[in-house]
């Protein structure tokens, strides 16, 4: 597991204490987030953290190759995931307003340990794609069907609505016509 002594931080003379990792991700997070993530490998781990009081501040770059399900199909779908985040740590409460103002998530930790690990993990789920496709997917435009029912797109739903009659305003239409049918016969 991946940690940090945050008294060795304050009382550190570096300005900066550099992080540069391989994380090994644990079986209980994949366990947890097991609908959401098929597998993850290579995950590399990059930061520095410095103190400025009363935080430890750290600016961290994550790159993993994951195995992700596609949000049409669920079928498995390769992505590379690469991203930054910052986050503060502390041992003192903080008052919510500052949590509120805040730009920089702060967190609270107990026993001295600043437990990098599980923020690495957390953040690799936060910045899955909400969509994700196979590339079948995305070339063809394929949706799910099933017996009776098919997904549609949005601009598919919209054209098909576009193209539909209002029942009140169909009524009328007919009134015309028998209008000028009764017209016609006179």
């Amino acid at each position: 597991m991946l940690s940090l002594s945050f008294s060795q931080i304050v009382k550190s003379s570096a300005p900066l204490t550099h992080i540069e990792c391989a994380v090994n991700v644990r079986p209980e997070f994949l366990q947890r987030s097991q609908k959401l993530l098929y597998k993850v490998e290579n995950v590399q781990f990059v930061g520095d953290v410095f103190y400025s009081e009363p935080y430890v501040t750290g600016n961290f770059q994550v790159t993993a190759n994951l195995v992700v399900p596609s949000s049409r199909s669920l079928e498995p779908v390769e992505y590379y995931e690469n991203f930054r985040y910052s986050e503060s740590y502390t041992t003192t409460n903080i008052p919510k307003e500052e949590l509120d103002e805040s730009d920089i998530p702060i967190v609270k930790i107990e026993d001295d340990n600043i437990d990098l690990q599980t923020a690495i993990e957390d953040n690799i789920l936060l910045h899955i794609p909400v969509t994700i496709l196979t590339p079948e997917e995305e070339k063809d435009n394929i949706y799910p069907q099933g017996n009776g029912w098919t997904v549609i797109s949005e601009a598919e739903f919209n054209k098909g609505k576009s193209n539909q009659i209002n029942p009140a305003f169909a009524k009328l239409k007919n009134l015309f016509n028998q209008e000028n049918d009764n017209q016609d016969s006179e």
